[in-house]
């Protein structure tokens, strides 16, 4: 009975692992979070835990003198102690900061969790200016 059970419960569990595989977004240095990284999705392997998600603000690679500045938008299935590596060596350079170049590194677990891009990429000129209207909405009252 044991010789039956044995391989059926191996198979069964092979086949439960392979349905349960873990679905992440993957696209790479798109300059928007729209188009492939939001609609090529990859059955990550075996082993890979978490969605990895990194944004980076920079020049272009042809960099030349007063180049524009432009997103960068990757995403792809990662393991966990390596997108928490990521994270840490990314975690200086992650400032937002408009005028410098920088990088973010973003992890998250679950079916499709890197659809949106955490750190705002894609937004992140709507609030700036909005600040700056509001800001010069007030310097021109108190005129």
């Amino acid at each position: 009975m044991w010789q039956t059970i044995v391989p059926i419960s191996i198979v069964l569990l092979y086949l439960f692992h392979q349905s349960a595989a873990l679905e992440c977004y993957v696209c790479e240095n798109q300059e928007t979070n729209e188009g492939k990284c939001k609609t090529t999705i990859q059955t990550c392997n075996y082993g890979e835990d978490v969605c990895l998600t990194e944004i980076s603000w920079g020049s272009t690679p042809y960099w030349q003198q007063g180049a524009l500045k432009q997103y960068y938008i990757s995403k792809r299935c990662s393991t966990k102690d390596k997108c928490a590596k990521y994270r840490t060596n990314n975690m200086e350079t992650c400032t937002h900061i408009w005028y410098e170049d920088w990088k973010c590194s973003e992890c998250c677990k679950g079916d499709r969790c890197n659809y949106y891009v955490i750190s705002g990429a894609y937004s992140i000129e709507k609030p700036a200016i909005l600040t700056i209207l509001l800001c010069l909405y007030h310097i021109f009252l108190s005129t």
